[in-house]
């Protein structure tokens, strides 16, 4: 690669790293009527890796994803420790063999907000500081 391009690439690297919307602290939500009260690090990876597939108390899981992009891949990283490309792979795999189907996408953090709601085994994530009225947060990535 050409030294200027390297050079360009990682300050647009720096740059998005440094963005505000992308360093932001996730929540991990369930409806206000779930039976659940919390979730640990190691329960929400396994869930949303669908290495488990029901919430402690037993109420199959109903995963909601935010769109691909920035924020969506900084939740995977802070839970999972793997990068956009990782994550792909391993729910291609995932898919590929029959284990698990990755969580329905929503087209935005208010739909997101919506199907959770709706929904006692639904789990969404969200930066936090986006409202959370009506919502119950089981887990605080930092």
């Amino acid at each position: 690669m050409h030294p200027a391009r390297h050079i360009v690439l990682s300050a647009l690297l720096c740059l998005l790293l440094g963005s505000p919307a992308v360093r932001a602290e996730f929540i991990i939500f369930s409806s206000a009527n779930s039976r659940v009260d919390a979730l640990s690090h190691e329960q929400a990876e396994q869930l949303y890796l669908g290495r488990r597939s029901a919430l402690p108390d037993g109420t199959p899981a109903n995963l909601v994803d935010l769109p691909a992009g920035p924020l969506r891949d900084r939740f995977y990283l802070l839970l999972t420790g793997k990068n956009p490309g990782q994550i792909r792979a391993w729910w291609s795999r995932q898919v590929f063999s029959g284990r698990a189907l990755p969580p329905r996408e929503a087209s935005s953090l208010e739909e997101m907000r919506r199907w959770v709601k709706g929904d006692p085994g639904a789990l969404g994530y969200l930066p936090s500081g986006e409202a959370t009225e009506g919502l119950k947060v089981l887990l605080r990535l930092p």
